[in-house]
């Protein structure tokens, strides 16, 4: 009986020990140093955690996510841009823009968002509006074609004005809005670039200022920040098991840290489904009087989720009819296919038709052509 007992007890061992490695309880929820700050689900916008997050607060050198923003909507990334003198000298930090030097809006981009070049965001708004005040007020207009109703620019580079401000919730959602552009992506996850130097054979050396790429392998950008007011700032997006989370902090004395343990908080409150591809799912419909006698439908978008970790599991609901009848338009939506979980449609794509199907003419008997001529059917 002894022998038993301790088999069992050993085996139980066994199990809460290999058992904590493949189930990890929740993380923490976290204990930051911020003054605010926030977590969101980068591909649904849902806040996942905050403190203080709809406090208004300055943003430092974060500002310059917006700059980028903007400027992508403004321009191409091969436009040439020269340097104006009132771009050169900026305070802060600087990669040393000469008066007139010639640079693609892609490499002062590059500047300013790895080195935080204060010189190469004036030149940028300058270039592209004529003045830095003219390209705030671009910043503004795309604040509040966002919704944001706590976020102000007076310039493009983040330096302290009293009117300059955001919130660490709307910060995150400007954040959202810039990583939707492949080229800001690759970009902010960058570490090391090298772009031209007025002209001549020497290049400048980019660092990128965000630690995080280093400290996180789950960590694909975003930008530091740093005035004597505004106290750290920093914006960090990560990527795990499909999810993406997006996390700021302003005024952080220890920023590195507070994100590390609020994206491990935010992935542990999340799940992530995916049930296809665009194009993956494929279902097939009978058509009567078409040939051929049947069509292949697809969703034409992807079909994922990501859920809080405490939801219910989300199922397939596919919405078709029985049968066509012929003809059938290619690429005509003919049903859909939706994600429900706990009775609410969270995810859901069209359904459409693969290829076109003909009607086949029908061939009529003797009887039924004498009908027709003689009009009487």
């Amino acid at each position: 009986m002894k022998k038993c007992l301790r088999g069992a007890l050993a085996a139980l061992l066994c199990l809460c020990l290999f058992g904590s490695v493949l189930c990890l309880p929740a993380a923490a929820e976290p204990s930051v140093s911020a003054a605010c700050a926030v977590v969101m689900d980068a591909d649904s916008g849902k806040i996942v955690w905050a403190k203080n997050a709809d406090t208004r607060h300055a943003m430092a050198s974060t500002t310059k996510i917006m700059t980028a923003l903007v400027a992508l909507r403004l321009a191409e990334l091969d436009r040439p841009i020269e340097v104006s003198p009132q771009a050169v000298g900026i305070e802060g930090s600087s990669v040393y823009l000469y008066p007139g030097e010639k640079l693609s809006l892609e490499e002062l981009l590059y500047a300013m968002l790895l080195e935080s070049a204060n010189d190469a965001a004036a030149a940028i708004a300058i270039a592209l509006s004529g003045s830095v005040e003219a390209f705030a007020t671009e910043m503004n207009t795309c604040a509040a074609e966002m919704g944001l109703t706590n976020t102000h620019f007076t310039n493009p580079h983040g330096l302290w004005d009293e009117d300059h401000y955001t919130t660490a919730a709307e910060l995150a959602h400007i954040t959202r809005a810039a990583m939707a552009f492949p080229a800001f992506r690759t970009m902010v996850a960058t570490y090391k670039k090298t772009i031209p130097l007025n002209q001549t054979e020497g290049v400048r050396l980019l660092i990128n200022h965000n630690k995080l790429l280093k400290l996180s392998p789950d960590v694909i950008g975003v930008k530091t920040g740093y005035t004597k007011k505004s106290g750290r700032c920093l914006v960090s997006a990560a990527e795990r098991d499909g999810i993406t989370l997006i996390a700021v902090t302003l005024n952080a004395p220890d920023d590195w840290q507070d994100h590390l343990q609020m994206l491990d908080y935010g992935f542990s409150r999340l799940t992530h489904y995916a049930f296809g591809a665009a194009g993956e799912l494929r279902y097939t419909l009978p058509v009567a009087g078409g040939e051929p006698d049947y069509v292949t439908l697809f969703n034409t978008a992807p079909l994922a989720v990501t859920l809080p970790a405490d939801a219910p599991p989300p199922e397939l609901r596919v919405d078709l009819p029985r049968f066509l009848y012929a003809p059938v338009t290619a690429n005509a939506q003919l049903g859909q296919i939706c994600c429900v979980s706990g009775g609410e449609v969270v995810a859901s794509s069209p359904l459409v038709a693969a290829f076109a199907v003909d009607r086949v003419p029908v061939k009529m008997g003797f009887w039924a052509r004498l009908g027709r001529l003689l009009g009487i059917c």
